[in-house]
């Protein structure tokens, strides 16, 4: 399969509230179909999905797939399993002796000396921990042998037991793993058909919370997707499709079904991992590649992520749920922070009587109160409904009405305890809201050190529309770029990803001792498990592959690492060497604004990253421009601030062809509200690009 565009894709993004869909034809079109999403059976909300891109194209739903040679299917299902604790019933083994790992985590609060507070509970109940005698040293040296008969006796009582699922993590592992593949194997013969994962093998990397934390989820959701990913490819097999399927995962790319069974801690929070992926490509696409800021705001969460110099911030320091206090992901992954503010983030007053929005959400059901489908509590898009932003009979396209009434009713439970009106405490949740999203903005940019306002500002999700500008004119931002597929960001940045593995192996170094022939043994054993891979997928026509190399590193002082790009794929001079540690410096000052050339670096945990280029996606907007008629409506920029504004439908603009605020541009899928004092053009890509500095620049 090679890079060019021979073939239909389509990209499905299964979020809380909606299953977004894109589909790309032979010629560059983005087709998109949105539907509720229905979570006690995927398949219905993504089949309702694909019809109704498919009747946007005049298209049968077996035509559609028929021309198909790729579908890419990301899904929130992971992740909600953990928050919520839907997972299967998990039996952790640890070394004799160590069975807090997951208890202590690295401090497990945010105040270390705070001992009043008790532990917050672990990812796998104390209870459902094993000790196992065996100790392998930091050189991997053989300390004490395992203890066959302790081991299978303590597997005869996860048997017992019924367990769904086991997980193991041994000290050293990553030195030796002996103990671990005999546990496997003993797991194997006493528990046939059980999932198990084995530290070493899934993540071998320094710091044993973060190891056993990574094995604890991803053992934990095997049962679950494992179940929900056969189902998915037999629905798809039963509608006639044919072609490949894959699966996208939180670094940004995507892997093969049978890839992601074995390890499917790669699907959590692989939906905002995919955002940036398309910001990317929208800001290459408008010439805009320096400091890209990717916000994703869909109806549960708000999704902030960097992209510096064409590079997607990738990270270790991924929690589900609060930092310390929450559980850590442990594998790297695409640097998306989320913050609970969507359209569908409900607003209510504290015991002060101060107004809250999120981040609790109506979710896709009973969904806001405008749905009409049982929710009575207010949120954003009640909010942005009575403040005028939202036609009630264009909602995706006017597939979906919404009730306006309702949404008043709902807002009113705010507006009478607080005596204002029902439209100043619409505003007052819409501005509650965008509050919370400039402060995510915020976080992800200045711990980087970049100042927001030197960004472009790439905006998707639904709900981007109707508060992106505010908060990009309050961050001194000068522009922002909103696709036409911004409603369906995630699913569109699957069209422009590659398949992706990673592979780690850990060899400590110091930069004033910097051992190469070990450091190149360990890239040697990351090509082959990465060779294994691609050799895979090679014999199913995936061809054209490159690597790139990392390390975790940092001063001899430090606690935390940073991660630094390779300067090759081998380091066999002094120069390399050299370059390694300048790189290093460079990158520790534009995080930290300094640097310590007279501290040794360390560098622990070595990367490659296996990519394989997937058909290449041209984008072409539809340039037959369909008469619309010219609309106003009354529409509130302020709370004192109403006025009679345009109404413009995207179907009726040309390519070039600028829009002045106050307007709205309404496309099927997203509407965007234009302030007054800005101007949005319509590019030959299908973007909208505001300008926000209008007004300063004809003074």
């Amino acid at each position: 399969m090679g890079s060019k565009n021979t073939g239909w894709s389509i990209a499905v993004d299964t979020g809380g509230t909606f299953t977004d869909v894109v589909i790309a034809d032979d010629k560059g079109h983005f087709i998109i179909g949105k539907a509720p999403t229905t979570p006690d059976r995927i398949f219905i909300g993504l089949k309702q999905a694909l019809e109704s891109a498919a009747q946007e194209i005049q298209l049968s739903l077996d035509e559609v797939l028929g021309k198909a040679e790729l579908f890419i299917y990301g899904t929130t299902r992971a992740t909600n399993a953990i928050v919520t604790g839907n997972i299967a019933k998990t039996a952790f083994i640890s070394t004799a002796g160590f069975p807090d790992i997951l208890v202590l985590r690295e401090g497990g609060k945010f105040d270390p000396h705070e001992f009043s507070k008790p532990y917050p509970k672990p990812y796998i109940p104390r209870r459902h921990t094993f000790e196992i005698e065996e100790r392998i040293e930091s050189t991997g040296n053989v300390y004490l042998p395992l203890n066959e008969e302790q081991a299978i006796d303590t597997i005869k009582k996860i048997k017992a037991k019924k367990f769904e699922a086991c997980a193991v993590s041994l000290l050293w592992a990553t030195s030796n793993p002996v103990h671990e593949k005999r546990l496997g194997e003993l797991l194997q013969e006493e528990l046939p058909g059980i999932p198990y994962t084995l530290s070493h093998e899934l993540n071998p990397i320094l710091r044993e919370y973060r190891r056993a934390s990574s094995a604890a989820i991803d053992a934990s959701i095997k049962p679950l997707m494992q179940s929900h990913l056969s189902d998915l490819e037999q629905d798809l097999r039963d509608e006639g499709y044919q072609g490949e399927l894959l699966i996208s995962t939180t670094i940004g790319g995507c892997m093969d079904v049978d890839s992601v069974v074995e390890r499917p801690i790669h699907t959590v929070r692989s939906g905002p991992a995919m955002g940036p992926i398309a910001g990317r490509r929208y800001a290459q696409l408008e010439n805009q590649t320096e400091s890209v800021l990717v916000v994703d705001t869909g109806g549960t969460t708000f999704d902030v992520s960097l992209v510096l110099e064409n590079e997607v911030s990738i990270t270790q320091e991924t929690w589900i749920g609060e930092r310390f206090t929450g559980h850590m992901l442990g594998i790297p992954a695409v640097d998306a922070r989320s913050v609970g503010a969507g359209g569908g983030s409900i607003a209510w007053l504290d015991e002060a009587g101060l107004l809250r929005v999120g981040p609790q959400s109506a979710g896709a059901k009973p969904g806001p109160a405008c749905y009409d489908a049982g929710g009575e509590l207010p949120t954003v898009t009640d909010a942005a409904l009575v403040l005028g932003y939202i036609d009630p009979e264009f909602f995706l396209g006017g597939r979906m009405k919404l009730n306006l009434e309702l949404a008043k009713q709902s807002v009113e439970s705010i507006s009478s305890p607080l005596g204002i009106s029902i439209e100043e405490a619409a505003y007052s949740i819409y501005a509650v809201s965008n509050e919370t999203m400039i402060n995510a903005i915020k976080d992800i940019t200045v711990s980087e050190g970049i100042d927001p306002a030197e960004t472009i500002i790439v905006a998707g999700g639904g709900a981007a529309g109707f508060g992106i500008l505010p908060i990009a004119r309050e961050l001194k931002c000068e522009t922002v770029i909103i696709p036409r597929t911004a409603s369906v960001l995630s699913a569109s940045g699957m069209q422009f990803s590659d398949i992706q593995f990673e592979h780690t192996s850990t060899m400590p170094t110091r930069s004033d001792a910097f051992d190469s022939t070990a450091v190149n043994e360990a890239l040697e054993e990351v090509d082959s498990v990465l060779s294994r891979f691609g050799d895979r997928l090679k014999e199913r026509g995936f061809n054209e592959r490159s690597t790139h190399y990392r390390v975790d590193a940092h001063y001899a002082a430090q606690v935390w690492d940073i991660a630094v790009e390779l300067p090759a794929a081998r380091i066999e001079s002094d120069s390399l060497v050299q370059d390694l540690i300048e790189a290093f410096h460079t990158n520790h000052r534009r995080i930290f604004s300094m640097e310590d050339r007279a501290s040794p670096i360390e560098f622990l945990n070595w990367t490659g990253r296996l990519s394989i280029s997937l058909p290449t996606k041209t984008i072409s907007t539809d340039q037959s421009k369909r008469e619309a008629d010219l609309q106003t409506r009354e529409v509130f920029f302020g709370i004192d601030d109403k006025r009679s504004t345009k109404i413009v439908r995207g179907v009726s603009l040309n390519v070039g062809e600028i829009i002045e605020g106050p307007a709205i541009i309404e496309e099927a899928t997203t509407t965007i509200v234009l302030p007054p004092d800005t101007e949005a053009t319509l590019s030959s890509s299908g973007s909208y690009v505001v300008d926000l500095m209008t007004n300063q620049r004809t003074r």
